[in-house]
């Protein structure tokens, strides 16, 4: 039977531009994208605050998912996270033109016990402060996912790096990487993060796939391939999601189990590719996922002679 899987992180409203569209006002934020993710695989309980502009719809969205939302906070007196960007034409890079913490701002996330017991956490990307104050507060953790992103890196690097050592497992980008190390090889920057006491790495790299290190191997995937991408906001914490509830769902955290659960995280996050917010990855389901899935062996099998 899966474990819970505790994500805690922002829900936001998102404002984003790209080459070929832009949407004013999408649910977006780090746990929506990966609880959303990681609902196809194993029970979720999300934990973060929303403001007094956070839609019932949108509440619903994640109610219809079968997410336990009784962890989020609703604040009354200020707007719900906000973030605005744009997207440059190779998509691989965007400025974010505004980004307001509002509701989230001050927030102290407090764990009722529902929260504390679950078995699996995935620590989403906001700051090392408030990421400790929930891995602090859980008491029967057996396997735990910490994301991040390059402002932390440069703003809370000594809090960061102590909490990377708490987890069982940290994600982060290739930049993200070379920026945490100094070192411009990814390979030497991530046996660098392993060599320093983090138990286990994982760097994506995009439409190039993404890097395990961990000290039972090496294991690299591709990226499933897409013919067009429509909106990358998301995809790396729905990668994040994916993989935490499918360690969940298997109850499994083996060097071989965490191959599949990259599998798994993505081709869950391909979809996410493939339309504003969350919405193609609300409707393709489970089925499309596991299809991905399996074309993505299929491509990747190298026959021995």
């Amino acid at each position: 039977m899966s474990g819970k899987l505790l994500v805690f992180g922002t829900v936001a409203y998102d404002c984003i531009e790209t080459p070929s569209a832009k949407a004013d006002f999408i649910l977006g934020g780090s746990a929506s994208y990966a609880a959303l993710a990681a609902s196809f695989f194993s029970p979720v309980k999300i934990v973060g605050i929303v403001g007094n502009d956070f839609k019932e719809n949108d509440l619903n969205r994640l109610k219809a998912r079968r997410i336990d939302v009784s962890g989020l906070t609703f604040d009354k007196d200020r707007p719900t996270f906000f973030w605005r960007g744009k997207y440059h034409e190779n998509m691989n890079s965007r400025d974010t033109i505004d980004v307001r913490f509002n509701a989230f701002d001050g927030y102290v996330p407090k764990l009722d016990e529902d929260s504390k017991s679950c078995e699996y956490a995935l620590l989403g990307n906001i700051s090392p402060a408030h990421q400790k104050a929930v891995f602090d507060s859980m008491s029967n953790l057996k396997f735990s996912v910490l994301d991040t992103m390059d402002l932390y890196i440069r703003t809370s690097n000594a809090e960061l790096r102590e909490m990377a050592k708490k987890v069982d497992l940290l994600i982060m980008n290739d930049s993200e990487a070379s920026l945490f190390t100094g070192d411009p090889n990814i390979i030497n920057s991530g046996y660098s993060i392993l060599e320093n006491g983090i138990k286990s790495l994982i760097i994506k790299k995009g439409e190039h796939g993404a890097l395990l290190f961990h000290k039972d191997g090496f294991f690299q995937i591709g990226s499933y391939p897409l013919r067009s991408v429509y909106d990358p906001t998301g995809a790396g914490d729905s990668f994040a999601g994916a993989f935490a509830g499918y360690i969940a769902k298997t109850g499994d955290a083996s060097f071989e189990n965490m191959k599949l659960a990259m599998l798994a995280a993505t081709a869950t996050a391909s979809i996410t590719l493939e339309s504003f917010s969350c919405d193609k990855l609300e409707n393709a389901g489970f089925d499309e996922i596991q299809r991905r899935m399996k074309f993505m062996r299929k491509i990747s099998e190298i026959p021995e002679k």
